[in-house]
């Protein structure tokens, strides 16, 4: 807990076994008050894993996508309670050390979204970013801050801290259930106001990493100019995108239908062999 506001850390997975426990080992327990693990159809054991360290987990029937999974992740951290929501990769790409800096920034009052920079500093090129990566991301980042008008370091990183208020207010069930979720969010919170800050964070890609292909990526950087060009035009009054609407559809209980995921409350068994 920071400042009398209960701190929940929601880990987002998919085939995260070989990084989940380096990842949860780091997590500052003396600040953080709640983890949670939802899992996105995963084809390793990840689900035993998480369910063996003790952390609740939650299982989606099928994979539904990035998006669809921050989406599960934000509701059942609204549910515990939570103040302060940090999302953390399970894939040990992004230091979970930054964690308390993060909500801390959230909790006193001065920011409502925080992200950990990859950018600022020397961190993304060292920690190994495939150099292709870093063009695509330098060139998107331009494009966004010339169209929507708001100057950050970068717009694609995964690690990110919001207050409960951005979460319940936020039109996120509007957005994609895939990657571009990611940039969707950051664009509403943008336009409708949000105070948002960065801190510079390490990164580190590696074999175990998490990591998009070429060809996702493509798809990735379409739907980002997209989402901003819609922005540019909701401002102008041009376009009326549900994306940016006030009243669009938010994330609550019911937005979350109970049979396309199953809480695991203990570890699994272990399946017999052939």
């Amino acid at each position: 807990m920071l400042n009398g506001q209960k701190i929940v850390v929601v880990m987002p997975a998919y085939n995260a076994e070989k990084t989940l426990r380096r990842t949860v080992d780091e997590i500052p327990r003396d600040v953080v008050d709640g983890v949670l693990l939802v899992d996105d159809a995963s084809r390793d054991s990840t689900v035993r894993l998480a369910a063996s360290l003790g952390i609740p987990t939650f299982v989606h029937v099928r994979n539904y996508g990035y998006g669809r999974n921050q989406k599960t992740c934000y509701v059942q951290a609204l549910r515990m309670g939570a103040d302060v929501v940090v999302m953390l990769h399970p894939d040990y790409q992004y230091s979970p050390k930054l964690i308390t800096a993060m909500a801390a920034l959230v909790t006193s009052g001065e920011f409502d979204v925080v992200l950990g920079s990859r950018i600022l500093g020397v961190g993304a090129l060292a920690g190994g970013m495939p150099l292709y990566k870093y063009v695509f991301n330098r060139f998107l980042t331009l494009a966004q801050n010339l169209l929507v008008r708001h100057k950050l370091s970068e717009y694609h990183t995964g690690y990110r801290a919001f207050s409960r208020r951005v979460l319940q207010e936020l039109p996120l069930n509007e957005n994609s259930d895939d990657f571009v979720f990611d940039n969707q969010m950051l664009a509403q919170a943008i336009y409708f106001g949000y105070r948002i800050g960065e801190v510079s964070c390490p990164t580190k890609y590696f074999e175990d990493a998490s990591s998009i292909n070429f060809r996702r990526s493509v798809k990735y950087g379409l739907g980002v100019l997209g989402t901003s060009v819609l922005f540019r035009l909701n401002k102008w009054k041009l376009a009326s995108s549900r994306l940016f609407a006030a009243d669009g559809r938010k994330l609550d209980d019911a937005s979350l239908p109970p049979d396309y995921y199953r809480e695991q409350r203990e570890p699994v068994a272990a399946e017999s062999g052939s």
